[in-house]
């Protein structure tokens, strides 16, 4: 089974950008559907995108639509470019995996990291 870790977690100011990071080890990330997603304090968990790295769309919430970017290597590390950032965004991200897409779509991927912290400010 897939281990994930996630890495690039900082405080920027509103409109600047980050890029985070992903390490898939014990499992090639194509075996997977993908996905970021993040958590506020006092907020439910919500995805900001799902994909297969090994083809296709990518879904992204409209709240970063346009502004947030997945890539990846499509061996073991997927990253999320974040640009234009606004302290709504911040919040703990974390990177999921499933070998199933519904499980993915539904929020409950059954593989997480253990998260890395953002912190915009205005």
């Amino acid at each position: 089974q897939v281990q994930l870790e996630e890495s690039g977690g900082d405080s920027v100011q509103a409109g600047g950008s980050l890029r985070l990071s992903c390490t898939a080890s014990r499992s090639r990330i194509v075996n997977y559907y993908m996905g970021w997603f993040r958590q506020s304090p006092g907020q439910e968990r919500e995805g900001v995108a799902r994909f297969w790295p090994g083809g296709g769309n990518t879904y992204y919430a409209d709240a970063v639509k346009g502004r947030f970017t997945v890539s990846h290597d499509k061996a073991k590390t997927v990253y999320l470019q974040m640009d234009t950032l606004k302290p709504d965004d911040t919040a703990t991200y974390y990177c999921a995996a499933d070998e199933q897409w519904e499980d993915l779509l539904l929020g409950r991927p059954t593989y997480w990291g253990p998260g890395t912290r953002v912190t915009v400010y205005s």
